[in-house]
């Protein structure tokens, strides 16, 4: 008697939304952006933080105009000075010198949110190297619960929970009580990483995934700065975000550039493009602008994805015995073929063939996932296409093609990587 294979983990419908949406975009912004600093130790003083033109509205609807879904703040980065007037320490907003300690950046870009229709996450960092509860778990844990009580109570649903994975090693927090307090106030936040987590990193800050990428997982990768990570006893449905940040740094520093455009192309066609989901960091300058050079990058990029993929020809899909048929309802030119797995039942694809009516296989690869995307090398003109997969049970959903002729081209050549060595204080 042969035992049957187990079953497919499957999403939650807050999960595949997740995933569908695809693309958020990052704000670190705090005391570091004031002092030159990537990480601080929790010393620098809250009267440095004076932004003179704070604008969330502009940060926010910038994220709208490239086509992102989402945005993540860095309420609290790891030198624990918080970007709302909470409770539990005065170092915050509150002990600042803008609007006379009577602002909340938190509370601003949620406004600004709900103006564009775009969705909100915080990000809230375990380390606190301000905190002087620190050294005592047991205390610290019912200062970090209170304050993301705090956050998960005032500013309206929130759609992720950014845990990030930097600090000591070895470090226990309250994983439980923690995963009970966003089960309580935020039940459909997406949970990044860390404890109950929902979807996880993956694995590099450089915003790159590499097929295949597997949904269903028992371990993820905690940080860049070591080989630490995070088990689980059993497999759970995991999907990645690709976090990559749009300069050298996390934070704004002056003399940095933002990356290329070709290089920011090839970013999406190795996150997004390879069924990953990708969160680009923006860092609002110490004015609490976006630095004109960012803002025109990024636009930039928004307006070649447009170009890319933002007229799609949607096809007809049949069932054969070796495959699907395409019908794409007339010769196309085309040089981008798009392809969505069916996920309700969990991924199921393991490797797939795309090919001409003539045979000729014009790309291939492992994942579809939530989406696929393949950019050939040059533009062909064709009315049919059959797609093969391997994956018991698989199904194609959705194959759109594109004709992104004289589009840029995305480049990794030569690109800069980020730094693995952890950042000074």
């Amino acid at each position: 008697m042969t035992s049957s294979p187990p079953p497919h983990l499957v999403p939650t419908p807050e999960q595949l939304t997740w995933q569908r949406d695809g693309f958020g975009v990052f704000f670190h912004f705090g005391v570091n952006t004031f002092a030159g600093k990537e990480w601080s130790d929790g010393t620098l003083s809250p009267q440095i933080f004076d932004p003179t033109e704070l604008d969330a509205d502009e940060w926010v609807r910038l994220a709208r105009d490239m086509g992102a879904k989402y945005v993540i703040l860095t309420a609290k980065h790891h030198d624990g000075f918080c970007l709302w007037p909470t409770a539990t320490t005065d170092y915050s907003v509150a002990s600042s010198p803008w609007k006379d300690g009577e602002g909340d950046v938190v509370r601003e870009v949620a406004d600004a949110c709900e103006t564009h229709g775009m969705k909100l996450g915080l990000y809230l960092s375990p380390w606190d190297r301000n905190a002087p509860q620190y050294a005592d778990a047991a205390a610290y844990d019912e200062f970090y619960l209170a304050q993301l009580r705090e956050l998960c109570t005032n500013y309206g649903p929130l759609y992720e929970l950014w845990f990030d994975g930097a600090g000591p090693a070895g470090r226990e927090y309250a994983w439980d009580r923690i995963g009970a307090l966003i089960d309580e106030l935020q039940p459909g936040a997406m949970v990044f990483n860390m404890g109950p987590a929902t979807i996880r990193w993956v694995g590099n800050e450089d915003g790159l995934a590499a097929d295949p990428v597997e949904y269903v997982t028992a371990s993820a990768d905690l940080n860049n700065y070591d080989d630490d990570v995070v088990e689980t006893a059993e497999a759970r449905y995991l999907p990645p975000e690709c976090d990559v940040s749009l300069r050298r740094g996390w934070f704004w520093q002056p003399g940095q550039e933002p990356k290329s455009l070709p290089h920011l192309l090839a970013i999406h066609d190795r996150s997004i493009g390879l069924g990953a989901s990708l969160l680009l960091n923006i860092p609002p300058d110490r004015r609490g602008r976006i630095d004109p050079e960012d803002k025109a990058r990024a636009l930039q990029f928004g307006q070649a994805l447009r170009d890319r993929f933002g007229s799609p020809h949607e096809s007809t899909l049949a069932v054969i015995e070796d495959g699907i048929e395409v019908d794409l309802g007339g010769a196309r030119q085309l040089d981008h073929i798009e392809l969505s797995e069916r996920l309700e039942e969990g991924q199921r694809v393991t490797s797939h063939r795309i090919l001409d009516s003539e045979g000729t296989v014009l790309a291939e690869g492992r994942t579809v996932g939530v989406r696929r995307i393949h950019r050939l090398d040059q533009a062909i003109t064709v009315s049919a296409l059959r797609i093969e997969t391997v994956g018991e049970g698989a199904v194609i959903e959705r194959v759109a093609v594109h004709d992104a002729v004289g589009a840029p081209v995305p480049d990794l050549t030569d690109a800069y990587r980020a730094s693995t060595e952890e950042p000074g204080s």
